[in-house]
């Protein structure tokens, strides 16, 4: 499975801060055995992200992309607006799996307005920025993901 990170970060962007979410969404996808085909870094703004993403589904060929950042309640976090821009259909039980797995630890994860979504047979799914709940969020999803893709592909459902 090719896999794209795409972190949304106006201050990881600008080079003020370094980003911790990316690599660690890469080091777990590369534990199972993912390939990690891109991971880049964009600022808080809806056009970039959404330019990014279609490039990453429609040039790069990734299977999954991983967003991190930008899905709170800022006013700046705009990466579920981005991501819904460029996709046909959402997916919502894996937004809903990662808000009620990660509530169980930290009730502020109800808060968070991350989406799934598919780009003709891309699979887009936005993470929370902090390193923690990246991880957590992916790994409530990360069984699910290989199924999903082979679903896109015109797999069966069994």
């Amino acid at each position: 499975m090719r896999v794209a990170i795409l972190t949304v970060s106006d201050s990881v962007a600008r080079g003020a801060r370094r980003d911790e979410s990316g690599p660690a969404l890469r080091a777990r996808c590369e534990s199972r055995g993912w390939q990690v085909v891109a991971v880049q870094v964009v600022p808080d703004e809806s056009r970039m992200i959404q330019a990014r993403l279609i490039e990453l589904a429609d040039v790069a060929g990734a299977d999954v992309i991983l967003t991190t950042g930008g899905t709170g309640l800022g006013p700046r976090d705009v990466t579920p607006e981005a991501t819904r821009a460029v996709c046909d259909r959402e997916v919502p039980g894996l937004a809903e799996r990662m808000r009620a797995l990660g509530s169980v630890n930290n009730p502020r994860a109800a808060l968070s307005r991350a989406v799934a979504a598919v780009r003709k047979n891309v699979l887009m799914v936005n993470l929370p920025g902090s390193p923690r709940g990246a991880v957590e969020s992916f790994e409530a999803i990360a069984d699910l993901l290989p199924h999903a893709v082979e679903i896109l592909r015109g797999g069966r459902h069994d």
